[in-house]
């Protein structure tokens, strides 16, 4: 009997809980209107578990002052950026050749929404294999003489990353400082004490976003997805790959993994460098302050210009998505696009569909197999639609595609670590490079059409016969895409 009037107790506090949640939800909190229905669906179906799931994934970010470094002041991070501006929209800024100057206004945007200097002195390797990008990162660090700075979302002490582990403790030996910053949600499992041979050695390790209490971190939702890597201030590295025997290809479920990487020489290995150390100043009590062991001067290694842009819940604007969406905007001939995930918002699905149905060669390239049931049916369901706009779709088939490309017209590309998702737009911390180079860019597009030998097309006929529960399935992901 008791039970029975706890019942009655506890359920009318649970729907009004639901009813202040969803007030909080459409009112004070201004989500955008697909997200307030999304959680409005899971408050109204999931009553007591929605309420849960809501407190740790669909709170917002508070912005102010989440990455702080005082040393931006110190190497005129400001004044550079302000020069470029000025610059810019004097029409008096250098260029190193023409074609870089016809997208001054996609380098303003990002100088504007993302500190994003312009360099223009760049030598840049392309990886689209895990092997060689690993063997070269091992060189590197073997080479290193004052620091290594590494950070990844997934950092796995399986072959691989023993390895890499090895190889650092081996430079920590001979007093290179060392630092490790990995993500907690990506690298679920890793703790700090692991690491504790290095930490002997006088290197450092920090976890981002830590977990308050075993399973409780109110900030599960916002994760670091960067993977960069900075080498004695002078090489770089940025792109898709995480540490982990999977990326080498090693793992049966997913096969052959084709992703894309980065190599940096060059001074936007600088800006890169201020990513992690700003990354690095949230995540740890021990403060990085300016040094000139950081950002040594830097001979002329190439003559690529690019931009190191970085986004994030605690920006303003959505600078990658922004930038994404003004690469499309430039299009004359073609667009390339690789995604693990498709599952584009408003505003992209139309730049796309427009940009297909004007007679652009759109082309988008996805797995064949999913490491997230809901977004694999979700990007299923995207990719079908723009079908009928004219894109062309690819589906990899060898193994499972990761990169995070876009190439345009063999003029301007982007690589790094944002997918075309609403999580890489609003909530997970991205950096990309934005490459304005004919060179590099072509090789991009040559890497997009060797891989169409290891696709299936997807066409309109293909799509169109897909079964009553592959529908069904894609359209419970749809509802769902505004909170994946």
């Amino acid at each position: 009997m008791s039970i029975f009037f706890n019942t009655i107790t506890v359920i009318p506090i649970i729907l009004v809980l639901n009813i202040i949640l969803a007030i909080t939800v459409i009112f004070l909190e201004r989500k955008d209107p697909s997200s307030t229905w999304a959680w409005t669906l899971v408050l109204f179906f999931l009553p007591l578990a929605g309420f849960i799931l809501y407190l740790l994934l669909g709170r917002p970010m508070r912005k102010k002052h989440l990455f702080r470094w005082e040393g931006q002041k110190d190497i005129g991070i400001d004044k550079l950026i302000n020069y470029q501006i000025e610059a810019l929209e004097e029409n008096s800024l250098d260029f190193r050749t023409k074609e870089v100057g016809k997208f001054k206004s996609l380098i303003h945007m990002n100088l504007k929404t993302s500190d994003s200097v312009l360099t223009q002195d760049n030598h840049i390797q392309l990886f689209d294999d895990g092997t060689k990008k690993f063997e070269a990162l091992l060189e590197d660090i073997e080479h290193a003489k004052d620091h290594i700075h590494v950070q990844y979302y997934i950092f796995k002490l399986d072959n691989l990353g023993k390895r890499i582990y090895t190889a650092l403790l081996k430079k920590a030996q001979q007093g290179v400082k060392v630092r490790i910053l990995y993500d907690e949600m990506g690298s679920r499992g890793l703790r700090k004490r692991y690491f504790k041979s290095l930490l002997e050695l006088g290197g450092e390790v920090e976890v981002f976003f830590p977990s308050i209490f075993p399973l409780i971190n109110p900030r599960l939702n916002f994760r670091n997805h960067r993977k960069i890597v900075i080498i004695d201030g002078r090489i770089g590295y940025i792109g898709g790959f995480n540490v982990g025997d999977e990326y080498l290809g090693l793992n049966k479920k997913f096969g052959y993994w084709r992703d894309t990487h980065l190599r940096i020489e060059g001074s936007s290995v600088h800006p890169l460098q201020t990513r992690f150390l700003l990354d690095w100043n949230q995540a740890s009590d021990n403060n990085i302050i300016y040094s000139e062991r950081y950002f040594p001067a830097i001979p002329q290694k190439g003559d690529i210009a690019m931009q190191i842009v970085s986004s994030g819940p605690d920006t303003e604007f959505p600078a990658i998505k922004n930038g994404y969406l003004k690469l499309l905007m430039e299009a004359k001939r073609y667009i390339y696009i690789q995604t693990p995930y498709f599952i584009p918002d408003n505003s992209f699905l139309n730049a796309i569909e427009i940009a297909a149905l004007s007679g652009i060669d759109v082309r988008i390239m996805i797995p064949n197999k999913p490491d997230h049931m809901f977004v694999y049916w979700a990007t299923y369901s995207y990719v079908g639609h723009l079908l009928r706009a004219g894109a062309k779709v690819y589906i990899y088939e060898k193994g499972f595609i990761h990169a995070k490309s876009i190439v345009i017209d063999d003029e301007v590309s982007t690589v790094g670590t944002a997918n075309i998702d609403v999580r890489s737009f609003s909530l997970n911390f991205e950096v990309n490079a934005f490459i304005y180079d004919r060179t590099i860019s072509h090789e991009l597009a040559e890497i997009f059409e060797k891989d169409i030998f290891d696709c299936t097309e997807l066409t309109i006929e293909r799509y169109e016969n897909r079964s009553g529960i592959i529908k069904f399935k894609e359209s419970i992901s749809r509802l769902l895409t505004p909170i994946l």
